[in-house]
């Protein structure tokens, strides 16, 4: 089968997956070919509120530069988050991959789990329990909008680590902002190097530079 074939015969799950799971559950096919519009096909988006056309996650961008499915055929029930929404998801992503067994696609769930942890919490609280401690687990996901969005808190991170403004970074606090930034597969973004290039104050060049000493 074709990458095309493979990819469409999982759109019907989607409905498939969201229709037994209800309206608490995002299903979205992305097609990691075009990872600036991936989002091929999706339904309950009142959740996350993406549309197809839409970009890839931070989260699913570093497992693509890290190479994460090679061993794996899914990653299961990690946190995710929405930018500026007080919700929180239990997420997990399946790795489609076509004939050769390079993943070409994701099919990702997330469950909105907002009204489950208030109840949680209440009834924590009416039984008066010690918190549990729960073992650490895979930083969460953040879901945006557009690919500029994803860029921007990207580099807005990478900065504020320094707590400095920018034109007092010296070049080996921008080259390890560049290599934080590649560590988590943003310069697969396409415009990445230009949109990291304006932020730091630098030009294309620098960046390309910066990468090829990494």
């Amino acid at each position: 089968m074709s990458p095309d074939e493979i990819i469409n015969s999982y759109k019907p799950m989607v409905e498939f997956i969201a229709n037994i799971c209800g309206k608490n559950c995002e299903v979205i096919l992305h097609d990691l070919r075009q990872l600036e519009s991936s989002i091929v096909a999706i339904s309950n988006n009142h959740i996350t509120e993406r549309q197809v056309g839409g970009t890839i996650t931070d989260f699913a961008l570093q497992i693509i530069h890290d190479k994460e499915y090679e061993n794996k055929a899914f990653i299961a029930n990690y946190p995710g988050i929405i930018k500026g929404k007080n919700q929180t998801l239990r997420s997990s992503t399946y790795f489609i991959k076509d004939e050769d067994q390079n993943v070409i696609a994701m099919l990702c769930v997330n469950v909105d789990t907002t009204a489950l942890k208030h109840a949680q919490t209440l009834l924590k609280d009416l039984l008066m329990e010690p918190e549990e401690l729960h073992p650490a687990g895979p930083e969460k996901e953040s879901f945006t909008s557009s690919m500029e969005e994803l860029l921007h808190s990207f580099i807005t991170e990478a900065i504020h680590k320094y707590k400095l403004e920018v034109s007092r970074l010296m070049i080996d606090e921008k080259k390890q902002i560049v290599k934080d930034l590649n560590d988590k597969g943003v310069f697969l973004l396409k415009g990445a190097v230009s949109e990291v290039a304006q932020r730091l104050e630098t030009s294309d060049q620098t960046i390309y530079r910066y990468l090829k000493e990494l």
